[in-house]
């Protein structure tokens, strides 16, 4: 018998752990942030401080912000649009179930041991052996349910959004795999496949394009359907959004080099990721002004309703991060602001200002539906908490673009004797003012999560789970 309804427990499991692990992302972020200021600050807390330290507990924020926050928000997006884009219910509820749970164990198991210091040291792949195994049996089921549905359609056409899901779930299954072959000495500790040069330039491929198609292209997939749909226009340009989506996941696998300029990585390699890398910014401006145009017509609409607020924002950020990002890999420009906090200003720009408010803006849309609501408990408190994340996201990346040019400046000042001007300890002086702006904008960015968590809880105590909604179609048999 065909399924008359659509697999909503799901989608809502994952969108409540979207909340619960941004706050517990952010709130990591913030404790890293005053680390900054205050290095002793977690000394107090006796025989846990060397386990809270910074270096135990960064990898913990990344991975919890990237994989526990955005991946659950991904997670809910993914399975809820391609579900209604279809017209069918998901391949299977019991993968479903296990995707969700293996997920959370994933996440659970991180938080465990990253601050007891297990570790490979890659970047955004700093989970050791046995976890990555995890990782890539939870994606595969993943994979197997997401595809699986789209072959089930009741649909002809495969709508945009399921084309930039599709090749992320696909993408990162590669990526996660390549990078993460290593071999395992004790339960808790493996070495890497690859050495020296070989292993940096795995390592950035994968780097870049986790950004690339995890932080990226996924959630333009969930742009492209939720812009859409809180506007209640079609969007701008369907064939551009073609045209977006080939183009992007074509240039983005060849940017990755461009983190190891200045390198023992061959110049010729260098100048390939920069050349790709500038190549990025008309499938991405494209992206940018499909989604922003489509309010054509409806521009009003921004007055009054914080959700679109959120996700037009988003995009305007995503804009920027993408003219940021390849003006940083020009080699001229990357001399000047690698190992600046310049860098951590950009990654924070696309992290906050793109990825956390497209997601925050499409939770907002979710969860009353899920919970059988119209709308959220407090209209005036998305608004509200539009305004803190918005000011607080100003203040994080303008301070760290300040800090890191007079960083990169000092750096390179020399006297007429050849002798640096200023000394490294200088150069970490200087950068205090700026490190109190960024933790008060990380702090209103955390405030914010507070407000959206509070409204979140009155809504669903207000209205009632909802496991099955029925398929448009199967109402009207």
């Amino acid at each position: 018998m065909e399924a008359t309804t659509y697999n909503y427990k799901v989608v809502r499991q994952f969108a409540i752990m979207t909340i619960v692990w941004g706050i517990v992302g952010m709130l990591v972020g913030v404790i890293l942030s005053a680390q900054l200021l205050w290095p002793t600050l977690t000394e107090a807390l006796g025989p846990l401080a060397p386990y809270l330290s910074y270096g135990r507990i960064r990898p913990l924020h990344t991975n919890a912000v990237i994989f526990a926050f955005g991946g659950s928000g991904l997670f809910a997006a993914s399975l809820f649009i391609v579900q209604r884009t279809c017209q069918t219910r998901l391949l299977s509820d019991g993968l479903a179930s296990f995707v969700f749970w293996g997920w959370q164990l994933v996440i659970l198991l991180a938080a465990v041991t990253l601050p007891l210091g297990f570790t490979s040291s890659k970047e955004y792949a700093e989970l050791e052996w046995p976890i990555d195994i995890l990782i890539a049996v939870v994606w595969v089921a993943y994979a197997v349910l997401f595809f699986g549905t789209i072959i089930k359609r009741k649909t002809q056409h495969i709508y945009v959004a399921n084309w930039f899901f599709g090749a992320y779930i696909v993408t990162i299954a590669l990526l996660h795999i390549v990078n993460s072959i290593e071999l395992p000495v004790t339960l808790t500790k493996s070495y890497s496949a690859y050495a020296g040069v070989h292993d940096a330039m795995v390592q950035w491929w994968y780097g870049h394009n986790a950004v690339g198609f995890f932080l990226t292209t996924a959630f333009l997939g969930m742009m492209y359907y939720f812009v859409p749909k809180q506007a209640g226009r079609p969007i701008f340009s369907y064939r551009l959004s073609i045209v977006h989506f080939w183009s992007l996941n074509f240039i983005y696998m060849w940017a990755g080099p461009h983190h190891l300029m200045y390198t023992a990585l061959p110049d010729w390699a260098q100048s390939l990721g920069m050349i790709f890398s500038l190549m990025l910014i008309a499938p991405s401006w494209g992206g940018m002004m499909n989604g922003i145009m489509t309010l054509s017509g409806a521009w009003h609409k921004l007055r009054t309703d914080p959700i679109l607020k959120f996700l037009i924002t988003a995009l305007s950020f995503y804009g920027m991060s993408t003219f940021e990002g390849p003006m940083m890999s020009v080699k001229t420009v990357n001399a000047l602001s690698h190992y600046t906090e310049w860098t951590i200003g950009h990654v924070h720009s696309g992290a906050l200002g793109w990825v956390a408010m497209i997601t925050i803006g499409s939770m907002y849309y979710l969860i009353p539906r899920l919970f059988g609501r119209e709308e959220m408990y407090s209209v005036k408190l998305i608004n509200t908490h539009f305004w803190i994340s918005t000011i607080g996201v100003v203040l994080y990346i303008a301070s760290l673009w300040i800090a890191g040019v007079a960083q990169g400046l000092m750096w390179r000042a020399t006297n007429d004797d050849g002798t640096l001007t200023y000394s490294f300890v200088q150069s970490v002086e200087a950068m205090y003012p700026f490190y109190y702006i960024r933790l008060l904008g990380g702090l209103l960015f955390f405030g914010g999560m507070l407000l959206m968590a509070y409204n979140v809880v009155k809504t669903i105590t207000a209205g009632k789970a909802v496991n099955d909604a029925r398929i448009p179609e199967a109402v009207a048999a």
